[in-house]
């Protein structure tokens, strides 16, 4: 219909024929895209209530019974990593910012966020985690260093922070809904937001890993698709890498073809976003989580290929993606509107069926993130906070009813956050991802990760790691112009405050009062366990 629609002229004797036509391809063009829609929705409903029977204890309900194997959990990391935040707004605004460049945070979100994250803390969690039968992140501070201060604290930073965390995950919806369907943002959101929550709530974990390997192989083949027809309109790869080198900002940069260059027009800035992005995940809880629910060794060693490839197609290709934004927008436009409105410019004209791949990547991107946020956010909440501290001899039944409705709870506050933030314009809102992925990782990765390896970490340590970062995210975020111009951007002092805390908690640890020698060794022994292994793995003295 294209050709026809390129070519015909509306004279008034074709006039009436013509928008005849025209409506009869929109209207065509709208079917294609909610039969995708409905069946995407229906597939995830259905693994929702095929789950529930893994959902009838709270082992089963957060971990899935730690016997998820490789490749639910690599998805599950994978798709948890990546939501339409990545997508539509970082994938926007760092393309637009560090040109091509932009595709090493892509690189470093795959080799530091994924396969070094696999490899440091994926058996070493799922070894430690099921001694000290600690099923969230708090719940393992709390034993690991013997705290119940600690748990509660690290409960309450999790759902205070996670909430704008996953408020943000709807603001990559708004631009391409309203391009795909007309429909009002305030309506996609809820129906998201339903939707995940009717499948979490019915099958827990396991509906949300089934569920990601799902939305996982979506994203995958919707990326591919996506890169190739935007290059593709762009007369090739090559073509618009071309194009991107004439292209001139002297606000960004003098340097000629600094867009199409291997480090971009700001190296040090793109070095601080690849360290959040990144290094960042091994402090996140929703991410950790995936590590205590794996099955076996075996299942680690795959996991750790599987969710590296992963992370490869999709942060590489979203940045990559982003990379060529300069192409499709102008500065005046992006002064305008903002950087949420690159991607969506970019793929505005492309194929129907392509734009309705896009709507579902971007649907699954944000729905397997959602899930585990406000699995992660319930589950911390009542078994860290109100079990045996607000509500004594709280039963398991119990336990599963209170999740379920804090579930709920946590979906609906995000939500109006969501909507107040799209219909009052109120930008520091979606500004909050930088600060709640810098508070969390700031706060949890050098206290998880030395907790993990190091016996001599103290409590003050980590106490100390919990007060600074919570501190100085919430200063940058109501006194950043007053911060150092490097630290006033979000992402460098989030990276700033997992730096520090590397570095701090051996300082002080080596300086502190030790923490008690039969609880560290309770925890460590959990190493020293014997099993037995094929002949392929060790050969028998």
């Amino acid at each position: 219909m294209r050709w026809y629609r390129g070519t015909i002229r509306p004279l008034k004797k074709f006039r009436g024929r013509f928008l005849y036509a025209l409506s009869s391809e929109r209207r065509f063009s709208m079917a294609i895209k909610l039969i995708i829609l409905l069946a995407f929705f229906t597939v995830m409903i259905a693994v929702g209530l095929y789950c529930r029977k893994h959902a009838t204890d709270v082992n089963g309900f957060v971990l899935g019974g730690r016997s998820v194997g490789p490749w639910l959990t690599a998805f599950a990391y994978g798709t948890s990593y990546f939501s339409a935040v990545i997508f539509v707004g970082y994938a926007g605004q760092f393309g637009w910012k560090y040109g091509i460049a932009s595709t090493w945070i892509g690189i470093g979100n795959a080799l530091l966020g994924s396969l070094l994250a696999w490899v440091i803390l994926g058996r070493r969690t799922r070894v430690m985690t099921h001694r000290l039968e600690s099923a969230t992140m708090p719940d393992f501070f709390g034993k690991r260093y013997d705290s119940n201060a600690l748990k509660l604290v690290a409960s309450v930073i999790i759902f205070v922070f996670l909430i704008p965390y996953t408020a943000s995950l709807y603001n990559g919806l708004s631009r391409l809904f309203e391009m795909a369907f007309g429909v009002d943002y305030a309506v996609c959101v809820i129906v998201m937001a339903v939707l995940t929550g009717i499948y979490v709530i019915a099958g827990g974990y396991m509906a949300t890993a089934m569920n990601d390997f799902i939305q996982g192989i979506i994203m995958l083949f919707g990326i591919v698709a996506v890169i190739a027809a935007v290059l593709h309109g762009k007369g090739g790869f090559i073509s618009a890498v071309n194009g991107l080198a004439v292209v001139n900002d002297p606000v960004a940069s003098t340097q000629p073809g600094v867009f199409a260059s291997f480090f971009g027009p700001d190296p040090l800035n793109l070095l601080g976003v690849i360290i959040l992005t990144s290094l960042g995940t091994w402090g996140l809880p929703q991410m950790v989580q995936k590590f205590y629910a794996i099955k076996s060794e075996k299942a680690i060693a795959k996991g750790t290929i599987i969710s590296t490839v992963f992370a490869l197609v999709i942060a590489g290709g979203c940045y990559f993606l982003g990379g060529f934004g300069r192409l499709f927008s102008t500065p005046e436009v992006v002064a305008n509107i903002g950087f949420d409105a690159i991607i969506p410019t970019m793929l505005a004209n492309l194929p129907d069926i392509i734009i309705g791949v896009v709507i579902v990547l971007v649907l699954s991107a944000s729905m397997s993130t959602l899930s585990a946020l406000v699995l992660a956010s319930s589950s911390t909440l009542t078994l860290d906070f109100l079990k045996e501290n607000i509500i004594k001899g709280m039963k398991e039944s119990s336990q599963l009813i209170t999740m379920r409705f804090l579930i709920v709870v946590f979906i609906g506050i995000s939500v109006v956050i969501a909507i107040i933030q799209y219909k009052s314009n109120i930008t520091f809102i979606a500004q909050l991802m930088g600060i709640s992925w810098g508070t969390l990782a700031g706060a949890f990765l050098a206290p998880f990760l030395y907790g993990l390896y190091l016996k001599r970490t103290s409590k003050i340590a980590i106490w100390f790691c919990f007060i600074f970062s919570v501190v100085l995210m919430t200063a940058n975020l109501f006194f950043r112009p007053h911060f150092p111009l490097l630290l006033q951007s979000p992402i460098n002092c989030g990276a700033c405050t997992m730096i520090v805390g590397l570095v701090a908690v051996p300082l002080i640890s080596a300086i502190s009062k030790p923490p008690k020698k039969d609880i560290v060794d309770e925890a460590f022994s959990a190493y020293e366990e014997k099993v037995t292994v094929s002949v392929k793995t060790a050969i028998e003295d």
